[in-house]
Order: C-alpha cells, then structure tokens, then sequence
C-alpha cells in the first residue's frame, strides 16, 4: 500500500490540510471545523494526551456522540502510537463495564450525558471509586477519566483542566503497522470481542472506499453511522479524511431530519443500510426536499439500490460488503461502474485482498457462482481479537484466510456476492445482535428458565430478536412484563420485539442431541406470529 495513499492517519490529515485547509472536515449537531482548525485542535489534544502520560500502544476509550471532538481525540491518540476504544453510546452498564475492562483501557473520555443518558452516573455504579480517585477494583487498569460535561466527579477530570495541563508541542510518532482501533464486534459467543486493526488497515481501507464511492475534494457526505462502528470510524471519518471531504453526521439517526440535512448542507453522497434508506426513501417529506445527491454508499439489497438512484437520485450508488474483522470493507462496487453491475452487488474486491468460497461441507472450494462460506486474506484483515488467542485461531488459520462466517458467491469474473449471514447474528437496522448475548441476559431472569433467541423479519429494520422463553417451575411470564425488564438489562436494539412461551423445544426444533437448532426455531416463529420475509 506505500505510496497509493496515506497510510497513518496523520500523515492523512497533514495531506488534507495542504491540499484544501478551509475546507469543512466536519459538520455536527456539536458545531463545524475545518482540516486547518481540526489539525490545530488535533496537535492540542496530543500535547494534553502526552502530559497526561499516554504512550504508544495504551488504550484510550472515547464514550462520546458523534462530532468533532471524537474525531479529534481520534486521530490524537492515534497520533501518539496509542489505541482508541470506542465505546459504543447505546450500551448498558454491564456491557459497558466488559468493554472497559476487557479492554484495559487505561484512559477514559466521557460525556457527563448524551441522548438522555447519564454516563458519569453509569460509570458511577460500575466503579464507585469515581466518587474517591481512581482505580477501581472493577476496572484496575483504568487510571483516569476526562469528562465532558458539567458533571465532573472527584475521581475525574474536566476537560479544561485535562486540556490545560499540556506542556508544549508534541511530535506524531505513529507508524502504518501501529494499531489503531479495538473494535467491539457482537459474535455466537456470550460476549464481544475486541478485533485489533491497524492505521494501514483502516486507512487503506478507507481511500479505497471513497475512491469506488467517487468522493472528491470539498464534497458532502452525510453519514449518521455511529463513529463507534466501522462504518464510522472507517467509512465516514477516514474516508473523508482521504479524499479532503466534508463529513456531515448527526447525534442519531432520524429520516426527516436527515433529508432536511442533506439539503440544507447540500449533500453529495450519504451512507446507509437496508433500513436507514427504507426509512428516507418512504418518509413523507422526501418529496418536497430539493436533494443533490450523485451518490451512496449501501449495504443494500438490489430492490432497494434501484430506488436510491431512482428516487434520491443517487446515480453513481454503490454496495459493499464487509465485517468489522476486515476494516471493515472487503468488496465494493465502484461509481464508474455499469448501473446494472452495481444493482445487482456484485463487487469487485478491494485491491490487493483475496476472496474464496468454502464449500459449506469443508469439502474444500467452490466452483464459479456456487455458494458457500467467504473467506479473506490481506492487508484489511485484523491482527486478531484482543486478549483472546484461542478466539483468534477459529477465525484466521496459518495463512491468514479470516473464516466470515458469510455466505456468498464469487463469478468467474471476479465479482463477489454477498447472499447471507451463516452464523446465528440478529441484524438489527445495522446492528449486530449476538444471540448468545441476549440468551444470557434472560436467563438471569427469576422467571426464566431457559432462553433461545433467533431472527424474525421486520418490515423497518429488516430483523429484529425475538425471544423463546420455557419459565422456571412455579413462575409466569408476561411477554410485556419481559421485554420491559429486558430494556433495563440491555442496549435498546437488543431487547427481544417478541416473547414466545414453551413448554420445550422438541417439537419445534431440536436434534437428538438436544442441540437447538435456530434456523426451523425461526422459521417457526414467522408461522407462529404470522410475520412476512422481508
């Protein structure tokens, strides 16, 4: 990858500034910046990291929305060599309290609140030594928190204060190999895990996908991705970062008010799922709103590919495929592009990475256009999952083909074709839901004896969990009752839309070894709750 584009993500901003310093970097509900003044409160942010004793290789958590002080912090503490651990805003105290500590993050920035939630008050109940001065036994490795707010505890630091400790100028000292990011991907197992990607990963990554997108200097593209997901922190910053564009996001994501910004800003490219393009392509004031889109990037079916040129007028949309543990992008359909190839999400790997197709059966590889299991090897894969070497092994072998866990189909020409999830993930609007995870949240319920949750379709987000609940000896449980104390225990997108009470699973789907098997669970549940696939 030398020499194709930047491979740190300072020398990305340095480019970005010599080329178009007055251009717009971001454009947030929390204000606006340009490259020059982001590089300027990027060089800052370094000086106070280094005061404050970070060095290369230490974890950094950002627990903040979408704007430019993440981005800031971002690529200030990749700058120094050091690792961002973003935390994902929808997580309840428990996951929020893995995260951290499976992490080891050391360093912590936090908003006092956002979107409603009290995050110092959660951190509070995870680590009462907040109140004292830290560590905490709950998180030993965490030796401070910088808070952004009102609302600084005495065991933390404000952001001022933080900010006014700095000594001086401080040198980037951070290399392509370096990693950048520890990324929480949901997975079959109970908890997620930590996948490790580097500065070339994620920057390459990131040039490449702008460039099939056709992103170029001063353009606007609207992402509401969460920067605490690849698709923002890859897609969106990076890919602007690379190619000198305005990156205009939001809090969250909300369709109307999306399009109102699209126009206002006069947007030239957005970036959505299935279900966040559903939702603007069938809102009401779609068609009052005077949009100058000439692109996208969607994870998308053809059906709904067809509308966004169509209907938003999108022309030189574009589909890709990709997971967390590849930066995320593996293939992508580029904007010069035939219409017809785009459409139809057969896509082109990115340069230098290599597609096969495992039979299902393990009988080795498929043939042209015969589906089986996608596997991937090279620069855009991760090192592994954090702390987690045996996790490691099942997903990358000796030469250094990642397992997906996704089915799909590669032509003669190339082209790959993502056809399916194979493994049990829920994906919720474009959030990955691990089964396992929810399983074992339930099953702390007084009520419950056992859990098993699968997919049912969903006419807004595609998929949604629904939960199959046997009760303990003695107990009732109200499905209402369940799903209420479910979104106290839990992120919202992972609380079970539907309960289904049972006596067992035999009749329904169950081997002779008693392993469940999901698949005929789920489809049961489509009959059992009279559901239509999307």
């Amino acid at each position: 990858m030398e020499g194709i584009c930047p491979l740190t993500g300072e020398a990305a901003l340095r480019r970005a500034v010599a080329i178009a310093p007055e251009v717009e970097a971001i454009v947030a509900p929390a204000g606006r910046i340009t490259y020059a003044a982001l590089a300027a409160e990027v060089a800052a942010i370094r000086a106070a990291l280094a005061a404050a004793g970070v060095r290369r290789g230490e974890h950094v958590g950002i627990c903040l929305g979408n704007g430019p002080r993440w981005v800031a912090l971002f690529l200030a503490i990749g700058s120094l060599g050091a690792v961002t651990v973003p935390v994902n805003t929808r997580f309840r105290a428990e996951e929020m309290a893995y995260a951290l500590r499976q992490s080891r993050v050391r360093m912590l920035f936090l908003a006092d609140r956002f979107l409603r939630v009290d995050f110092v008050g959660m951190l509070r109940g995870i680590c009462p030594a907040l109140d004292r001065g830290l560590p905490d036994a709950a998180l030993p490795d965490l030796r401070k928190v910088v808070v952004l707010g009102g609302e600084v505890p005495h065991g933390a630091v404000a952001w001022d204060d933080f900010m006014a400790a700095a000594r001086g100028p401080v040198e980037a000292c951070c290399a392509p190999d370096d990693v950048l990011l520890i990324q929480y991907t949901s997975g079959t197992t109970s908890f997620p895990k930590g996948v490790l990607l580097t500065h070339r990963s994620m920057c390459a990554d990131a040039f490449f996908s702008g460039g099939r997108m056709g992103l170029r200097v001063a353009d606007r593209f609207h992402s509401a991705r969460p920067f605490f997901h690849v698709a923002g922190s890859t897609l969106s910053i990076l890919s602007c970062l690379q190619h000198v564009a305005t990156l205009v996001t939001m809090d969250r994501f909300e369709p109307g008010e999306a399009l109102r910004l699209m126009e206002a800003e006069r947007c030239t490219h957005f970036s959505g799922n299935d279900t966040m393009a559903l939702m603007l392509l069938n809102h009401p004031d779609r068609p009052q709103r005077r949009l100058m889109l000439r692109g996208a990037w969607a994870a998308a079916s053809p059906s709904i590919v067809r509308r966004i040129i169509d209907e938003l007028g999108a022309r030189e949309c574009v589909v890709g495929y990709g997971l967390s543990e590849a930066s995320p992008n593996v293939s992508q359909s580029a904007w010069w592009e035939p219409e017809e190839i785009r459409v139809s999400g057969r896509m082109l790997p990115e340069p230098g990475v290599s597609v096969r197709i495992r039979a299902l059966d393990g009988g080795g590889d498929c043939p042209p256009d015969a589906e089986g299991e996608i596997l991937v090897r090279g620069w855009n894969v991760m090192q592994g999952y954090f702390d987690k070497p045996e996790e490691t092994a099942k997903a990358l072998d000796a030469e250094g083909w990642l397992a997906t866990g996704d089915l799909g189909r590669l032509g003669a020409d190339g082209r790959l074709q993502f056809t399916g999830r194979a493994k049990d993930l829920v994906r919720v609007g474009g959030e990955n839901v691990s089964p396992a995870e929810v399983e074992d949240i339930l099953n702390r319920h007084p009520a419950v004896r056992q859990a098993v949750v699968v997919g049912v379709p969903d006419a807004r987000l595609m998929e949604v969990p629904c939960a199959f609940i046997i009760p303990n000896e003695g107990h009732v449980v109200e499905e209402q009752a369940l799903i209420g104390w479910s979104r106290d225990n839990m992120a919202g997108f992972k609380v079970p839309r539907y309960v289904c009470v049972v006596e067992g699973f035999e009749a329904i789907g169950m081997t002779a070894s008693s392993k469940i098997q999901k698949r005929l669970l789920a489809e049961h549940a489509v009959k059992l709750l009279g559901l239509e696939k999307v």
